[in-house]
């Protein structure tokens, strides 16, 4: 059984036991959160897909963990200007471990 959620302007499939990076969610580890944009839940044979949405699922995480990804590097330069603007970005995640997906 697995399932195409939402959060944080992307898609993921996920199954129970599963661990996921998503986009940051507010809460400390250890707390549960409920993800209730579910689009589709497969389970064997039946499928259900949302149009959007589905009514009434939902998938169950406890939060693993609360971190940064690795550096990018932004580098901008303008060539014989003397322009040279170089920056750096960590990405702010959270890591979800699936518990249950109810549809």
């Amino acid at each position: 059984m697995y399932a195409i959620v939402r959060t944080g302007g992307k898609q993921y499939q996920v199954a129970c036991g599963d661990q996921v990076r998503v986009e940051k969610l507010e809460g400390n580890v250890g707390d549960s959160v409920d993800l209730s944009d579910v689009l589709m839940v497969v389970d064997g044979e039946e499928v259900k897909i949302g149009r959007p949405l589905l009514e009434n699922a939902k998938v169950t995480a406890t939060i693993a963990e609360q971190g940064k990804g690795k550096k990018i590097i932004v580098f901008k330069k303008k060539r014989r200007k003397g322009y040279r603007l170089k920056k750096g970005h960590r990405q702010a995640y959270t890591a979800l471990k699936i518990e249950a997906i109810t549809a």
